[in-house]
């Protein structure tokens, strides 16, 4: 039978990218790790890791491999944490993946008072504007922001999302403001790439707007300094543009409009039967620390 320790070893490696960084996090040298990783490879007659000066990234069996034990490696855990009876005891790894902005701005700044409270566990978190696999990419959990759809994960809502049309004061001084929707028509707008239309919530209930601009980007925050520069108008939303609504680096336009409700930032996780200590620790620090009305909203 294969040895849990170099099961875990294995997943350490996945999770910190790199065998240097999973024997730092264990207390391993880089060649013990390598060595281990290969026992592993051998017991199975498989080549798990492909391997290059620069990085090392899974096979095809590597990555089946990964993905059938991962849930067994979370079980363990949590029936050690069962047994020990102390959320306090949460060590290993936790692989997150968040978008671009929001984990710039809402979770970087907020992990020291997580870890400081869990000293042994590592945290791996990953910025990305792309829907991570999070089964394949070996993630415990990512934070969303969209609507929720049906699927084999679980998520979470932590806070709701409130996104509104804006222009810097500059854009709107040589062009005008809009006064109605179909006065948009009129006016540079600003859509992201991954929307091609904007749907809102009005005085007459739901409708959807195609925007039309110069501008096309893959980058949230792109669009963002686009709107600061006076480029056009964005629909953007307040954890993002709060502070320029406040200092009057940006207005709000069609205040009767906003984005739809049913975008909400979640937590999302894979679907087990038993939810990790540190998992769930995490998710239920970050909605204390958002909560109904998140602070960016005060």
């Amino acid at each position: 039978m294969t040895n849990l320790g170099d099961l875990e070893i294995f997943s350490r490696v996945i999770a910190m990218g790199s065998m240097s960084a999973a024997g730092r996090a264990l207390g391993l040298s880089p060649a013990v790790v390598s060595k281990r990783v290969k026992r592993l490879e051998e017991r199975l007659g498989t080549r798990l890791f492909q391997r290059t000066t620069r990085q090392i990234s899974l096979t095809e069996a590597g990555q089946g491999f990964y993905e059938r034990i991962v849930g067994i490696l979370s079980g363990i855990e949590e029936a050690e944490a069962f047994v020990s009876g102390r959320s306090g005891a949460v060590r290993g790894s936790l692989r997150i993946s968040a978008p671009t902005s929001f984990g710039r701005m809402h979770i970087a700044p907020h992990l020291k008072g997580f870890m400081d409270s869990y000293p042994e566990l590592v945290v791996n978190l990953v910025l990305t504007d792309d829907f991570s696999d999070i089964v394949g990419g070996g993630f415990d959990l990512a934070i969303r922001i969209g609507e929720l759809s049906d699927s084999s994960l679980v998520a979470r809502r932590l806070a709701p999302v409130r996104r509104v049309l804006c222009a810097s004061p500059d854009y709107l001084a040589r062009h005008g403001t809009p006064a109605s929707i179909e006065d948009l028509a009129h006016h540079v707008c600003l859509p992201p790439h991954t929307q091609d239309a904007w749907r809102l919530e009005g005085p007459e209930g739901s409708i959807t707007y195609r925007p039309h601009g110069p501008l096309y980007t893959n980058s949230s925050e792109v669009v963002t300094e686009a709107v600061l520069s006076g480029l056009g108008i964005a629909l953007r939303s307040t954890w993002d543009v709060g502070p320029a609504l406040r200092s009057g680096g940006l207005q709000q336009v069609l205040p009767g409009y906003e984005g739809s409700r049913n975008v909400v930032l979640s937590a999302v996780y894979p679907s087990r039967q038993f939810l990790p200590v540190k998992v769930r620790l995490f998710i239920d620090y970050l909605a204390e620390l958002y909560g109904h009305q998140p602070y960016w909203e005060h």
